[in-house]
């Protein structure tokens, strides 16, 4: 007997009340997608719980990609027997002894939903402990911190044994709380702050502000990539890339030195609710972290939020630096941020920006120059492209031979 099943545990999305049917036909509808390359598994979904059969599927090739998704707090290998006592207590051993190895002390938990069966929780706990200590050498049970937890959990028909938890990404499944737009800048701060959002099941689209000739192909290369990284927690992210050029041009002649910062992130608002408007997304999201640079002091984000009227989702706004590097390195972006390839942020950069810039002023900078034609310019000029997991998983595999 071997492990055939994965069992997979909602966690948050148990509280969600009369939304929770919801909530869980998405989580099956992203894990039916991600998993869509092994044809043989099956699928099956109750109210608080939800079960892969493996069908011969390699079990950690599933495990790596069940990682990922949204909305799975925690799950298991676990072996499907009939709710027979004598198959429970095969099973049971069985499942230890994959396990059992340097493991000195286990406990039983039993988990009875199946109420009708003829035996108390507790003496089953008793009985299937009782088979692995007779079919086992220097072993011994612990109930309070145990080696190993062997989970029963009773079904009417079928009992799902398994031996180990393993945490699931958590969160909410993408595509239970709208869509927002990610204003992603290639540093190391945007891409944490899209996974974030994701993982409040929000769907997530990005734009990107690109200036040639001072940002080079490289450097859009770079935001394209961490995109397509962004997208081993989602089905899809679709890129905006806006040529941003001669708006910047514009900034750098007209506004003062100590305001272009704020000018020039306000235009981005402002170009980035457009291009929202036009795609159904409820929300703005950026990566500022809160006093960390000039742009993102609290009068600098007081001045530069006049500019739009969507909500602008800062998941990071709390964080210092060293937390968002942690996550970058966890959710594997780190390493193509910290690549040397300037953005539109860091060219024409002055050397000392307002960190306490006022709207008033702001505003009378911009009625210097009429910008409109500029932003509708840069709005009709976008780039787009959809950008799919898949896409990564095949070159990876194709760099294999």
């Amino acid at each position: 007997m071997n492990y055939d099943h994965i069992l997979i545990r909602y966690g948050e999305m148990t509280t969600k009340g009369k939304n929770r049917a919801k909530f869980v036909s998405v989580l099956k509808d992203n894990v039916k997608h991600r998993l869509k390359k092994f044809s043989a598994l099956e699928l099956e979904v109750t109210r608080d719980r939800m079960y892969i059969k493996l069908n011969g599927e390699d079990h950690e090739a599933v495990i790596e990609k069940i990682r990922h998704i949204f909305g799975i707090h925690t799950f298991s290998l676990a072996m499907k027997v009939t709710t027979d006592l004598e198959e429970m207590k095969r099973g049971a051993l069985e499942a230890f002894l994959q396990v059992s190895e340097g493991v000195k002390t286990f406990k039983i938990s039993v988990h009875r939903t199946y109420k009708h069966f003829p035996m108390e929780t507790n003496e089953l706990n008793h009985e299937l402990g009782a088979h692995i200590l007779r079919n086992t050498e220097n072993i011994t049970v612990d109930v309070r911190k145990p080696d190993v937890n062997v989970r029963v959990e009773v079904r009417e028909e079928f009992t799902y044994i398994m031996c180990e938890d393993l945490q699931g990404a958590g969160g909410l499944p993408v595509g239970v709380g709208g869509k927002a737009m990610l204003l992603l800048s290639g540093g190391i701060d945007s891409p944490v702050a899209g996974y974030l959002v994701m993982k409040r099941g929000v769907t997530l689209e990005a734009i990107h502000f690109h200036s040639p000739p001072f940002t080079s192909e490289r450097a859009k290369q770079k935001v394209i990539d961490l995109a397509q990284r962004l997208t081993k927690y989602c089905k899809r992210i679709t890129l905006h890339i806006v040529p941003f050029t001669e708006v910047q041009k514009a900034i750098h002649k007209q506004v003062p030195d100590s305001y272009t910062m704020t000018v020039m992130r306000r235009m981005m608002l402002r170009i980035a609710e457009r291009v929202a408007a036009e795609r159904g997304v409820l929300a703005l999201a950026t990566g500022e972290s809160l006093g960390q640079v000039a742009s993102q002091t609290l009068d600098s984000m007081h001045t530069i939020n006049e500019a739009t009227n969507y909500p602008i989702l800062r998941p990071l706004i709390t964080t210092d630096k060293v937390e968002i590097m942690k996550i970058a390195r966890e959710i594997d972006t780190y390493d193509l941020s910290i690549l040397p390839y300037e953005d539109c942020c860091t060219i024409f950069t002055p050397p000392n920006p307002s960190t306490k810039p006022k709207r008033e002023k702001a505003n009378r900078f911009e009625q210097f120059y009429d910008f409109e034609p500029l932003i509708q310019d840069a709005v009709e000029n976008i780039e787009k492209m959809i950008l799919h997991a898949e896409v990564e998983e095949k070159e990876e595999f194709e760099e294999l031979f």
